[in-house]
This record gives C-alpha cells, structure tokens and sequence, in this order.
C-alpha cells in the first residue's frame, strides 16, 4: 500500500457500541495539559529560529510546563496515598467494631448459657430472636413464635406483658416442677423478655420448714400441757394432803420435763447440725462406737437387753467426735427402744475399700416396707405410741442422717417386719493430708456425744 493518509469507515451501529471512557480527574487533567504545553514548547524550540531569546523564552516555557506535571503528578500521588490510608483505616474501623460486636454477642451467649433461669426474648412480632438452654431445658421444647408456647398461661403472660407494658409474673407446674414466670416489656416496644425460675427446690423446703415448725410445736406442746395439768394436779393434791397421789404425780412430772428436755436437745443439735459443721479431726470410729455402747449398757439391762459387739476394726476417720458419738448413741438407743424385753442389740464396726462400716443390728419390731424411705424424717414415727410410751422424739434417726452425711457418708436401712431391723453407716476413711495438729484439737470433745 503507498505511503499517505488513510481513512477508515467505521459503521455507525459498531461505533456506538463502544462504551465511551471515564472522564479524567482534575489530576489527570492537568498532566496531561502541563505534558501537552511541554510537547508543544519542545517542538516549537526545535523549529524556531536560532535566536537566542526565542529558545531561551521556549526552554523557560519548556521547565515551567515540566515542573507543573511534575507538581501535578506528586499531588496526585499523595492524595491517592491519603485516599487509601483513609479507607484503610475506615476498614480497621469497621474490622474493629465487627470484632467488638461479636465479643459482646460471645460474651452475652456464655453469661445467659451459664443462667439457671431461663430467659427468652420475643420480637413485637411476636417471633422468637433469643433462648438460652435452661428456658429450653425448663419449658421442655424449643419454639420459633410465642403461639408455640405452652402451657397457654405463658401466652397470656406475654400477651399481657405487651398490652399493659408492665411486667405480669405468674406460677405454674411443668412436667412435675414449680416455675416462677415473669414478662418484661423490652425495646423496641412491642418486644418481650419472658424469665423462668424453677423454684421446686425452695418450694420444697418452704413446705419442710412449715411442717417442721408445726410438728416442733405440737411436739413441745404436748409435753408442756402435761406439765401445767400435773402442777395443777398436785396443787390438788397438795391441798387434799395426799401423800400416794403427790409421789405419783411428781414421777409423772419429771417424765414429762425430761422428755421436754429431749425435744429441746434434739432440735438444738439439728439447728448446730444445719448451721454448719465443726472443724474437723482424725477420729477413731471404734474408740467412739466403744464409749458410746459402755454408756448404755445400763440401760440395756434395765430393758433386759443383750448388747454385743461383734466387731470393732481400727477405723480412722476425718469428723468431729462429738459428732460421731451423737450419730452412734442415736441408732444404739433407737434399736433398744424399739427392741422387746429379751431381744438383742448388735453393734459392728468393718473397713471396707476407703471406708468405715458401723452396723446396728436388732431383733425388734421390725419397720413396714412403706415406711423405710421415711424413717430419715424429722419428727416422722412408725409407731407413735410406742415412741411416746418409750420416749422418743422422733429426731433421733433425723440426726443420725445429718451427721452422716456431713462427714461425706450414707446411711442406709434394711428391716424385716417383726423380725427386726438393720442400719448401717458408711463414712470415708482419713487420708493422709490431715496433721497430727487436728488429732490434738479434737481430744478436749472425748465427752461429747452422750446425754
């Protein structure tokens, strides 16, 4: 093809396909007129003529335009570097405040996960947005909406809730527990908090402690009104000058006093037993369990009872000796009183695999089969007029249960109708960590356990 100029027909359709190019920025805009001035002033200093003056006027034209790109390009680079150290940093920002977010939703997840309450937050819409484990594990199922919430009075608490927008608290029974409810008006408005408590165990308690106070002051009472009525009786007497009738009822009298005195005992040595334990010491359990039956053999012949002691292994253990004399002394006098004239009482004590065995054995009346998951209860009697006809005020086996379980042990009871019954303590042997300090602090309570 010759050397020439060239045109080229472009069809009108392909060229408007194309898409047209961004417009330059101020930067770019002035390079390129500052590069343009330079080619210019260059060109035209080739071409002048040799007059000094007119190159010289040029190549100053020629600096000024490659100073002014120069300029232009160094600004353009600095704000480009500006611009990407503030995105930069907008992006460390937002980085930084995603990390802090989640922080909090980690750390607001492990406090509510780690709540017995159950807590439960609901949209105005009603739709469930959070649910810890314990409202799922309490209410026993998960739910997406409060329409799925049983049972109904949990609707009617949030609904009310969200109505009134004042907090409702109710209470109801779930597969056998007490729960305490209560509906929060949260935010936005609309929104509803709804906390559960399992209050069974309190429930419970409340109900122990209530009939304790109303068994404890029918106990006490008993005793007491006797009391008044034979001061009455023998003012009568007194009066009448009747010798036989004053003797009778000051024997009567002094029963009824020593058997107030026993109530009053035991209930203060289940309060000391509740309140806390006593520091504790290495104690022989055969030394205790020797004393205490020593203690009550006089007894035992006064009810023409055998006692015997068929075995005390050296048994070393961790407890407070008063204690452990109060336990034994408890189970030895309850299988005496509950024993007829002629039976026998036997008394043991083994060492198993880390632990001491003390054994209480009668030949009694025996305990009915229904009556065996009782027999533990504070002020709860088989027969509670053999109890009153020998004196007891049904705390003693109460007691026995406390201190043994306050030295880490169980007790457990086997009984056969008429034939007789069985307890046996299990309580862990000392270990080597306690001092030869502790067995000294433990020897000035060698007389406690006795009455």
């Amino acid at each position: 093809m010759p050397p020439g100029i060239y045109t080229q027909a472009v069809p009108l359709p392909h060229a408007m396909d194309r898409p047209s190019p961004p417009p330059p920025d101020r930067t770019t805009r002035t390079i390129a007129t500052a590069a343009a001035v330079a080619v210019l002033a260059g060109l035209a200093a080739a071409f002048a003529p040799a007059g000094l003056a007119v190159r010289g006027t040029l190549a100053a034209a020629l600096i000024a335009a490659s100073a002014i790109a120069w300029r232009a390009w160094w600004v353009g680079r600095r704000r480009s570097r500006e611009a990407a150290g503030a995105a930069e940093r907008a992006e460390r920002a937002r980085r930084d405040q995603a990390e802090r977010l989640r922080s909090e939703v980690q750390a607001r997840d492990l406090v509510l996960g780690a709540m017995a309450d159950g807590v439960v937050l609901f949209a105005p819409d009603g739709r469930t947005l959070y649910e810890n484990d314990a409202a799922r594990s309490l209410l026993g199922r998960r739910f997406d909406t409060t329409k799925e919430l049983t049972p109904s009075r949990l609707r009617e608490a949030v609904a009310a809730a969200r109505a009134a927008d004042a907090p409702v608290e109710s209470a109801l029974e779930v597969s056998g527990r007490s729960l305490a409810v209560a509906a929060v008006p949260s935010t936005p408005p609309g929104a509803v908090v709804l906390l559960v408590r399992d209050v069974t165990a309190a429930r419970r308690v409340e109900a122990l402690r209530t009939d304790f106070v109303a068994n404890a002051s029918h106990e006490l009472k008993t005793p007491v009104a006797a009391i008044l009525a034979l001061a009455d009786a023998l003012q009568g007497a007194a009066a009448d000058g009747d010798a036989a009738a004053l003797a009778r009822f000051l024997v009567r009298l002094e029963e009824e006093a020593n058997r107030l005195n026993l109530i009053v005992s035991d209930l203060l040595d289940l309060s000391r037993l509740e309140g806390g334990s006593p520091r504790r010491a290495r104690v022989r359990l055969d030394a205790v369990v020797a004393r205490e039956c020593r203690r009550l053999e006089a007894r035992a012949r006064e009810r023409a009872l055998r006692m015997t002691i068929d075995e005390l292994a050296a048994a070393e253990v961790l407890g407070s000796r008063a204690d452990l004399g109060l336990l034994v002394h408890n189970l030895v006098d309850n299988a005496m009183r509950y024993t007829d004239a002629g039976g026998e009482v036997r008394v043991s004590v083994r060492v198993g695999e880390g632990w001491a065995e003390l054994s209480v054995e009668d030949t009694g009346v025996g305990i009915p089969t229904r009556a065996l998951d009782r027999v533990f209860e504070r002020f709860y009697r088989v027969d509670a007029a053999r109890s009153r006809q020998t004196g007891g005020t049904g705390l003693g086996l109460a007691i026995v249960k406390h201190v043994a379980e306050g030295h880490g042990g169980t007790v457990t009871v086997r009984s056969v109708l008429g034939a007789g019954s069985t307890f046996t303590v299990r309580i862990p042997l000392a270990t080597a960590a306690a001092g030869e300090g502790e067995v000294a602090a433990a020897e000035p309570q060698a007389g406690g356990g006795g009455r």
